[in-house]
């Protein structure tokens, strides 16, 4: 079986398994805690998909692990019916064309490896053209692999499938995610943080704006400078479907209300999309 090792296990998240376990029981801790002060409760829907950052887990750890709280039914259980979690997000450090996935069987995390969903990858590989195979991409990337330990955990019978954007149009995106729709057992992550080393009161005004887009689905107006992963909110949001999604924002801070600097900051917002059954 062919694994694909992780790369920044020991920088964006720990590389041991206790050290992951403690900060996930602080951060259900602190989700208990802020529900009892009146915060936003936890949903008993299902999301089809979340909208969810991939910076270091001091910074946006905590906004993560309530984001997938989201997959466990009201008593705390996971939800079987999720089969195949679907991540898509921006490559950072390797320019290709296309979509790329993983010939990997299986994506290495400090709590056990993740299996890959094959099926599912070779039927993409065999449909879009621009879906493509490129460990060489994936390899050093941080969008897809600091989710991944949140799955292993909250959805620990699930497969994923990992899809990393590179340069790809809108619509080629959206043909892509459009057949994942359709299987009712795929949900979806769209990784992405938002707006980039602006001072804490710009970015909070930039990144209101960019949650604002979100909210009214105006993705035509998304770009990189708003939040990296816009491809993958924009395919979503170009869904067919798209007008009948109830689109909840979660939260939205940026590192400086995490992490404390704040002349220079990274934005973070998390949102969860629900498809109305009509």
């Amino acid at each position: 079986m062919l694994v694909k090792s992780t790369a920044v296990a020991g920088t964006f998240y720990p590389s041991s398994a206790s050290e992951i376990q403690r900060l996930f029981d602080l951060w259900r801790l602190n989700a208990a805690s802020a529900k009892l002060n009146g915060q936003k409760t936890i949903s008993d829907k299902r999301p089809r998909a979340l909208i969810v950052p991939h910076a270091g887990y001091v910074y946006s750890g905590q906004m993560a692990f309530e984001s997938y709280q989201l997959w466990h039914a009201s008593d705390g259980t996971p939800l079987e019916e999720i089969k195949t979690v679907v991540v898509m997000g921006p490559a950072h450090r390797y320019a290709f064309e296309g979509i790329a996935t993983v010939s990997a069987d299986a994506l290495e995390t400090p709590l056990g490896n993740l299996p890959v969903d094959t099926l599912l990858r070779d039927e993409l590989l065999a449909e879009f053209g621009s879906v493509i195979i490129s460990d060489e991409a994936n390899a050093p990337e941080h969008s897809i692999e600091v989710h991944l330990p949140f799955i292993k955990t909250l959805l620990p019978n699930a497969k994923v499938l990992p899809l990393l954007n590179g340069d790809v149009s809108v619509n080629e995106v959206t043909k892509v995610l459009s057949k994942l729709w359709s299987r009712l057992d795929v949900c979806f992550v769209i990784s992405s943080d938002l707006s980039h080393f602006h001072s804490y009161a710009e970015a909070q005004q930039i990144d209101q704006q960019t949650a604002q887009l979100i909210n009214t689905r105006n993705w035509q107006s998304l770009n990189g400078a708003r939040a990296c992963g816009y491809k993958g909110i924009q395919g979503l949001l170009n869904l067919e479907k798209s007008p009948f999604f109830d689109i909840q924002e979660l939260q939205l801070n940026n590192s400086g209300d995490s992490a404390g600097d704040k002349q220079q900051v990274v934005g973070y917002g998390s949102w969860a999309i629900y498809e109305e059954v009509k």
